[in-house]
C-alpha cells in the first residue's frame, strides 16, 4: 500500500512515518507540510490512501481534500487530528473523505488505513457516536431520481441514526425481514456495499 502524509508539524510526520514503515505492507512515498502540497504529492504519485492533517496554515486538510476529490473523485483520503469538532466532521463527510480519526489513537492508524485502501469508511469510535446526533435536517437531495420511495428514504434516516435492523422494525412496525429487503433494494439503488456506506451517503448528500 503507497501512501503518502501531510502534516505541518514534522515530528508528527516523522513518527508517523516511522510507525507505518514498520509495516511490511505500507509504503510512504512521500511526506508534506501543508494542504497546497498535499495536492501536488497526491497528482505526483496517486496514493492508495493520503494519510492528512486537517488543521494546517497555508491550506488546511478539508481544502485540500475537497481539491484532491474535485480532481480525482475515487482519492481515499483519511483524515488525522486532535480535535473532534462537530463542523470538522460534518464536512469531512459532505466532501467525501474515506476516513476520520483522533492522532492519539495511534493504535488504529494501521487498521484504518488497510480498511480505507479497500474501499471502506472509518470513523474513530469517539468520532463515530457522534454522527448520528450531527445532522437530522430534512434531506434536499432527490432520492426520487434514484427511484428511493418514502418507506426507502424512512429506513436510510434510521440507518444514518445508528439504529439496527431489529430497532427500524420496531420503530415502524415491520418485520425484520421486511426491514432487511428494503436495506437490499436500498443498497442496489444506491449502489453501496454496506449499511455504513448508506450512511455516510445519507450525510454527503444533507
Amino acid at each position: 500500500m503507497k501512501i503518502i502524509i501531510v502534516d505541518d508539524d514534522c515530528l508528527v510526520s516523522g513518527a508517523l512515518k516511522t510507525i507505518l514503515e514498520a509495516s511490511r505492507e505500507i509504503q510512504v512515498a512521500a511526506v508534506g507540510a501543508d494542504g497546497s502540497e498535499a495536492v501536488t504529492l497526491y497528482r505526483e504519485y496517486r496514493p492508495d490512501v493520503l494519510l492528512m492533517d486537517i488543521r494546517m496554515k497555508k491550506m488546511s486538510g478539508l481544502d485540500a481534500a475537497a481539491a484532491i476529490l474535485s480532481e480525482f473523485p475515487d482519492a481515499k483520503i483519511l483524515l488525522l487530528t486532535t480535535f473532534s469538532d462537530d463542523e470538522y466532521i460534518v464536512k469531512a463527510l459532505k466532501i467525501g473523505a474515506k476516513g476520520y480519526i483522533l492522532k492519539q489513537d495511534y493504535a488504529s492508524i494501521v487498521p484504518s488505513l488497510k480498511s480505507v485502501c479497500t474501499g471502506q469508511t472509518v470513523f474513530g469510535n469517539e468520532i463515530s457516536s457522534k454522527i448520528p446526533g450531527l445532522l437530522h435536517s430534512s434531506a434536499d437531495f432527490d432520492y426520487a431520481a434514484l427511484d428511493i420511495n418514502t418507506r426507502e428514504l424512512e429506513i436510510i434516516r434510521l440507518i444514518a441514526d445508528g439504529l439496527s435492523n431489529r430497532e427500524i422494525a420496531g420503530t415502524l412496525f415491520l418485520s425484520e425481514g421486511t426491514v432487511r429487503n428494503y436495506l437490499s433494494s436500498i443498497l442496489d439503488k444506491l449502489q453501496l456495499r454496506d449499511r455504513t456506506q448508506v450512511a455516510v451517503f445519507y450525510y454527503q448528500h444533507l
